[in-house]
């Protein structure tokens, strides 16, 4: 038995082989959140798995957000959670609990996690180095959001120096105009502009779900592939709605920007994300 598992395990390898030299010195940027995030077996794979690509030669940016960690904060200062159109409300004080929770707990804990796993990560925010300019974002409705921001520019130095220094940066999505004022950013857009401006081979949106499901309520009916040409047309039939429509928006506007591909893939499969790089065959759906 002993023997088949060897060759099962080289095979593995050598099956994997092209991937690793297709993204050799390449940059995947993964948008981690969802169950992945909270689960802490989950959350253990992860990392895991962003160390071994990046020891393989892949260069890895995790972008992160923090929903639940800053849902959390805000009930134990006894400040109220409120949603318009899928996107945090957020009031003076609660800018200061998100910037609080995702660039002095959560990051760092991250950052953490990869180093017990032998990995070798910097913690960033959008506000170091200049990195993610923003201005205040309205609501589709013209709601006003508070300090909720739409990037306006992203210098991708600070990232390429790390990653040229053999880190792997881990980017809270924080941001702040040219006053000063401080951004809450959604993490997929963030995600999205960040791998664009990389020029990255590919972006990973981890979710809770299969990925792009023709019927929601049935993981079987997995669209594998998409075209960004067909965006529109799956709106126009029901398909992408909800909360499905701004990570795809996301996704087409990563392609449009010059992305090679983008995945939405279920974060709560262990080892998803070298499942979606290592294999011809991938998990969830690809934008392309």
């Amino acid at each position: 038995m002993g023997d088949i598992k060897n060759n099962i395990r080289a095979q593995v390898l050598v099956d994997a082989l092209p991937h690793i030299q297709k993204y050799n010195n390449k940059i995947v940027v993964v948008k981690y959140g969802g169950n992945a995030m909270t689960n802490e077996t989950l959350k253990q794979a992860v990392m895991n798995d962003i160390v071994l690509l990046s020891l393989v030669g892949i260069k890895v940016v995790l972008v992160h957000g923090g929903g639940p960690e800053i849902n959390d904060m805000l009930r134990r200062l006894g400040i109220e959670s409120k949603f318009i159109g899928g996107l945090r409300y957020t009031d003076a004080e609660t800018v200061e609990v998100v910037k609080m929770v995702l660039a002095g707990k959560v990051n760092k804990d991250l950052v953490t996690l990869l180093g017990r796993s032998h990995g070798k990560a910097l913690g960033l925010c959008g506000t170091d180095g200049g990195m993610l300019l923003a201005q205040r974002k309205e609501g589709a409705n013209g709601e006003d959001l508070g300090f909720v921001g739409d990037i306006v520019k992203v210098n991708e130095k600070p990232i390429l120096d790390a990653l040229e220094c053999g880190y792997i940066p881990v980017i809270a999505t924080v941001a702040t105009d040219e006053f000063g004022q401080s951004y809450n950013i959604n993490a997929d857009t963030a995600a999205a502009r960040i791998a664009a401006q990389l020029g990255a081979e590919n972006l990973i949106l981890m979710t809770d779900i299969a990925g792009l499901l023709r019927d929601k309520d049935d993981p079987s009916t997995l669209i594998p592939f998409v075209h960004v040409s067909e965006v529109p047309f799956f709106k126009r039939k029901g398909v992408i709605s909800g909360g499905m429509i701004p990570k795809i928006d996301c996704c087409v506007e990563a392609v449009r920007r010059g992305v090679k591909k983008t995945a939405i893939i279920d974060g709560r499969v262990p080892h998803s994300i070298l499942i979606e790089t290592l294999t011809n065959d991938g998990i969830g759906t690809q934008f392309r």
